[in-house]
């Protein structure tokens, strides 16, 4: 059963309409994982003598294991954001002869050979070999490298546990927050010194093997908690059942102004307060206009004015980045009914741009008490501003027309993954590093105001031939039409 549920998965991969692209992607994330595992490596061959050299009088071992506490914690907040349940479409089985139990076994199995719970081995096994070559007990160093593993999965069951409490909170990133910062508090005040007793129990089950029950049983316990959690979602009746919940309707009566683009405004802004996914572009919006302020008051930036550009185009075009990254993906839903209707797909890609174009002139203005760090600042949005409504806009209307995969509004907002593809990687090129490019260029080969002008001119460019670059973008969407409706049919 398990081979067959493999080669389900296989094909799946294989056949999906972004295969092409997930390919990419996963080439390019081989080599982070290349890089991690490089790093981990010379940190496992080089912690014993640096130990031993900052700690001349102690046990490089128990100093390890002083450390351990903390290494738990950033390895529970990074899987949080990056490691999710590996469940498969399980759907088409639940009217199948096959055990739920099953099921749940195999998806639970799987997320043990996860990426996060390999890479500790590439610090653990030299550690464990120096040690065993300083003449420190085989077994002894066998059994504390075994609890480092037993530790490493228990992480991972907890991760998935936290992850189901975050699903029932509007932010969804708070749960792990609050578990995290509770313990780092603990034990950062005092109160429980939970670094030192875990060193101890550490410490306790290598000279002890005895004591290898107790992580086992937490283990185990884990497991069944989440193999309890998982087997209650798959039934056919749960996944059928409708979740009621109260909307809260907003007075759009002012989008009319914009005339025949006016419905699909309304699509968009109700999508962006109605959902948790696309909601997050617009909390977005707080950390983009702030972000300013970790460069203009360090005075190691004040005179690398090449930064302004790029700091400019991120604080007026935060939500243009995320919001217009998943154009159309965020209608994939919906979107074969919405390409049925008599609709013409120049206002529906007009609508989107105008949402944009709006954001940008919003954020610009209030990005405008930057100006107390001097009217460069506010000169260098100002361009930015321009650039970003006259390039970057139709920069991320043409990425869109290349978007396959599907996007499920419901999931959690901090630091999904879900719906990215290779697109959204590549995109952040001509975005972010080429006005930024182009301006240094220009301040470098003249000065500050050549440069800026420069940015402005070919924001303006691209305004006044807008007519001309939509219709060219709206020729791409139309040209790929079919071939998106066939994606967005498909769960990537």
């Amino acid at each position: 059963m398990i081979k067959r549920f493999l080669d389900l998965e296989w094909k799946q991969f294989t056949r999906s309409a972004s295969f092409g692209k997930s390919v990419v992607l996963k080439i390019v994330m081989a080599f982070f994982a290349l890089y991690f595992v490089a790093m981990f490596l010379i940190m496992g061959i080089a912690m014993y003598p640096l130990l031993k050299k900052v700690f001349p009088e102690s046990d490089p071992l128990i100093m390890f294991n002083g450390f351990i506490f903390f290494w738990i914690l950033g390895d529970l907040v990074i899987r949080f954001f990056f490691q999710k349940l590996p469940v498969m479409s399980v759907k088409p089985l639940l009217t199948l002869p096959i055990k739920r139990a099953k099921v749940v076994n195999f998806v639970l199995g799987k997320s043990a050979l996860s990426f996060f719970n390999f890479l500790p081995l590439f610090a653990i096994i030299p550690f464990g070999i120096t040690l065993i070559l300083k003449d420190y007990s085989v077994a002894t160093v066998l059994v504390w490298m075994l609890t480092i593993v037993l530790i490493t999965l228990i992480n991972n069951f907890l991760n998935f546990i936290i992850e189901s409490l975050s699903a029932k909170t509007e932010l969804s990133f708070l749960p792990i927050i609050l578990f995290a910062g509770s313990l780092f508090a603990l034990n950062h005040f005092q109160i429980i010194n939970i670094a030192e007793v875990l060193s101890n129990g550490i410490q306790a089950i290598s000279n002890n093997p005895l004591f290898l029950v107790v992580p086992i049983l937490v283990l185990i316990g884990l497991y069944l908690y989440n193999f309890k959690i998982l087997r209650a979602k798959l039934f056919l009746d749960s996944s059928l059942k409708s979740k009621t919940q109260e909307v809260n309707a907003s007075n759009l009566e002012w989008t009319k102004k914009f005339g025949d683009i006016a419905p699909f405004m309304q699509l968009d802004l109700k999508l962006l307060w109605r959902n948790k996914r696309p909601k997050s572009s617009v909390w977005m919006l707080l950390i983009g206009l702030l972000y300013g302020l970790f460069f203009y008051p360090n005075p190691m930036y004040q005179d690398k004015e090449f930064l302004f550009a790029f700091v400019g185009i991120f604080v007026t075009g935060i939500f243009l980045i995320n919001f217009g990254q998943f154009i159309p993906a965020w209608d994939s839903g919906y979107y074969k009914m919405l390409m049925s209707q008599n609709i013409k797909y120049k206002q529906y890609l007009k609508s989107k741009y105008t949402l944009m174009t709006l954001s940008v002139i919003i954020l610009f203005v209030l990005s405008i008490p930057y100006v107390y760090f001097g009217w460069k600042i506010l000169l260098a949005h100002f361009a930015a501003a321009v650039y970003n409504i006259g390039v970057n806009t139709y920069v991320i209307l043409l990425g869109g027309s290349f978007n396959r995969k599907k996007i499920d509004l419901n999931q959690r907002a901090a630091f999904n993954f879900q719906g990215t593809g290779a697109v959204q990687w590549i995109i952040g090129f001509p975005l972010m590093l080429l006005p930024m490019g182009i301006f240094a260029i220009f301040n470098f080969a003249f000065n500050f105001e050549i440069g800026i002008l420069v940015l402005i001119l070919l924001g303006v460019t691209g305004i006044i031939f807008h007519q001309k670059i939509m219709k060219l973008i709206t020729k791409r969407y139309l040209a790929s039409k079919y071939k998106m409706i066939a994606a967005f049919d498909q769960d990537n």
